[in-house]
């Protein structure tokens, strides 16, 4: 008897309060799906930045990401040694590559990382143990969650050590293992010394870099420093902080790529989807209970107490839908990590903010169909 009167009007048709929480629950599911997916678009498209050991970073600026990026002149890199807080410098030498697939014969496109094995340039799983190994001709170290089109190579490894295939129709001994992930535009990793990767690539030319990496000494500020490196090198490089680059490599994939539109488009119209189906419903019992509301408002009651009972369905509505539709997607989050490789996990930013949407989605669904009622004359009505 004390239940609100909102709640008792949806309990009352059951199999319309099932179908209102499946279409919410769909909605949830659709937003959750494509903001998890345009997150992960970025967080894998800057493993590489992010993880690499520097404080500022020289690229091409005629370079659109970091897949394959354009070359720059070494002496850039050396150059930058004339300011007094640069303590290091590390070239990086990237490009694609084709792997053979050693037990199929198939082949397919990766990434290729050159560096010097003697610098720690990266912070990733099991690189530390590996890199020394580089120093051997034409070996390699494979990022072992890489796609598995590759081939079973971590598993292999694993159980078998070393083994050869071919790189760019060269044949290579991979010799350890790191972990660094997929994205959108890297299947698969592979790093290796200088030396193998011009190898790898014997057109190319050793003074000739795609990445320069600059570790400052202790206490200095890599903002001031950048802007002095700015000051003096020649405008065919940039000079980009970590967040610098990590920003510009973000924004190309959101701006530049239809991708992020996409993922940000198919969230919208995930609450239009939800807003539709919860307005259909509330504007159906509005129009069941047409009599009802009428009598409220002729024995006295106005039209905010009449809105506050369709809000207050809307609001049972929104926080019984979130609930599976939070749940399937925690599910399908994990299914999709597991299959692609992508940073896809439920965070509770993202849960709340979705929470706040469709409560927001169902109020202005409920703010629609209660005009209706708003324009009723309770004399017309009887």
């Amino acid at each position: 008897m004390n239940a609100p009167l909102g709640w008792q009007q949806l309990r009352h048709k059951p199999l319309r309060l099932l179908v209102a929480l499946l279409g919410i629950a769909f909605a949830v599911l659709l937003i959750m799906m494509q903001l998890g997916f345009r997150q992960a678009l970025f967080e894998s498209a800057v493993r590489f930045h992010e993880r690499f050991n520097y404080d500022i970073a020289l690229f091409s600026p005629d370079s659109v990401f970091i897949v394959r990026p354009e070359s720059f002149s070494i002496r850039r890199l050396y150059q930058s040694l004339a300011d007094p807080g640069v303590e290091s410098i590390s070239p990086v030498y990237i490009f694609p590559a084709v792997w053979k697939n050693p037990w199929t014969g198939g082949r397919r496109s990766l990434n290729a990382v050159g560096f010097d094995p003697s610098q720690s340039v990266l912070r990733a799983e099991g690189f530390e143990d590996a890199r020394m190994l580089l120093k051997k001709r034409d070996a390699v170290i494979f990022d072992a969650v890489s796609r598995p089109e590759f081939g079973a190579v971590a598993t292999h490894f694993k159980e078998s050590g070393a083994f050869k295939t071919e790189v760019n129709n060269r044949e290579i001994e991979v010799v350890g293992l790191f972990t660094m992930g997929t994205s959108f535009g890297i299947d698969g990793t592979i790093m290796t010394s200088i030396d193998n990767w011009l190898r790898l690539y014997p057109s190319r030319n050793r003074n000739q870099i795609q990445l320069g990496l600059l570790t400052l000494k202790p206490g200095e500020d890599p903002n001031i420093v950048r802007d002095r490196i700015r000051a003096y090198l020649p405008k065919d490089v940039l000079v980009m902080t970590k967040e610098e680059f990590v920003a510009r490599e973000t924004s190309y994939w959101n701006r530049a790529t239809p991708i992020g539109y996409v993922f940000a488009f198919g969230a919208i119209m995930g609450l239009v989807v939800g807003a539709i189906i919860v307005y259909q419903i509330l504007f159906a019992d509005v129009s069941e209970h047409l009599n009802e509301y009428a009598t409220l408002r002729a024995i006295g009651f106005n039209n905010g107490f009449v809105a506050g009972i369709v809000l207050q369905q809307a609001a049972v509505l929104g926080v019984l839908g979130f609930v599976p539709g939070l749940a399937a997607s925690w599910l399908l989050y994990g299914r999709a990590a597991a299959a692609t490789s992508l940073p896809l996990y439920v965070t509770p930013e993202r849960a709340a903010g979705v929470f706040l949407l469709t409560l927001g989605m169902c109020a202005i669904s409920a703010l629609l169909a209660v005009r209706k009622v708003a324009r009723i004359d309770p004399a017309e009505v009887f």
